[in-house]
């Protein structure tokens, strides 16, 4: 699933080219993805100026003229490609919306896990997919400080923590995994338990290894591509995530490398040596 980094690289990709226009027409091939489509989403859509965008977690929200937001999540497998002109469907389309400019912005979803919802501006983080949601760890409202009062309630391994979206909005598994390494910690630790100095160092961690992905324009892997079709590189920065050999020990006898293990049904990968 795309994560923070990914969602925010699209999210930026739409805004920088859709922002001010009006939508002239929307199709809406099935009913539903992983939920019903909103009733009558062509029709409220249709003669919307799009004033802006903003994410919330793994979703992104497209602020309308008429005060209303259009709540994005692409699930498993999803992708929003933006072209400009003529352009065919293509496999898996299911919505499709056609702005000023000759722009088109068609949601790709194979799988149909991603979502789309209606929801007024003003009431967006009262809305059911938003309003568990933590603190974005990118923004001011995220310290220290609040991630060791949220993680002192939990009795989970650290890894399984980082990835509930009620503690770290937009945290998933590889950035997780990621994040962890550069803490040295082990993502087998007890989130109660870290200490303050973990806590900070996980702090840290957690911002720079996002902010460095978004940089490099999110992790593309699976089905994740930017909008305008083009690669993210992050993956090419992964240290632990996928990979066989810790880019910091010696190799053997000292380091057995990285290891796999599973926790609540997601891949943990970790230098037993270094992370502690």
């Amino acid at each position: 699933m795309p994560e923070l980094p990914e969602v925010e690289t699209v999210m930026r990709g739409l805004a920088a080219r859709l922002v001010g226009r009006r939508i002239r027409d929307v199709h809406a091939r099935r009913p539903d993805l992983r939920w019903p489509l909103p009733a009558r989403l062509a029709e409220r859509l249709r003669g919307q100026r799009i004033e802006g965008f903003t994410r919330r977690g793994k979703y992104i929200l497209v602020r309308l003229s008429g005060g209303e937001s259009l709540l994005l999540h692409l699930g498993m497998s999803g992708r929003l490609l933006l072209t400009q002109g003529d352009q065919a469907p293509t496999a898996h389309e299911h919505l499709v919306l056609e702005a000023e400019g000759g722009w088109r912005l068609g949601f790709v979803d194979p799988r149909r896990f991603g979502s789309v919802d209606l929801v007024p501006t003003g009431e967006e983080e009262r809305h059911p997919r938003l309003a568990g949601l933590g603190p974005e760890p990118l923004g001011c409202d995220f310290t220290a400080e609040k991630l060791a009062a949220h993680l002192a309630r939990r009795r989970t391994p650290i890894k399984t923590a980082l990835v509930d979206q009620g503690i770290v909005a937009g945290l998933g598994n590889i950035y997780a995994s990621e994040a962890l390494f550069r803490a040295r910690i082990s993502p087998r630790r007890s989130a109660a338990h870290l200490g303050r100095a973990r806590i900070e160092r996980l702090f840290v961690a957690i911002r720079e290894t996002l902010t460095d992905a978004v940089a490099a324009g999110g992790s593309s892997f699976s089905d994740y591509v930017q909008p305008d079709g083009t690669l993210g590189y992050f993956q090419h920065a992964w240290q632990v995530y996928g990979r066989e050999r810790c880019p910091v020990c010696p190799g053997p006898p000292l380091c057995r490398g990285i290891v796999r293990i599973e926790q609540g049904g997601r891949s943990s990968f970790y230098c037993p040596r270094l992370q502690r």
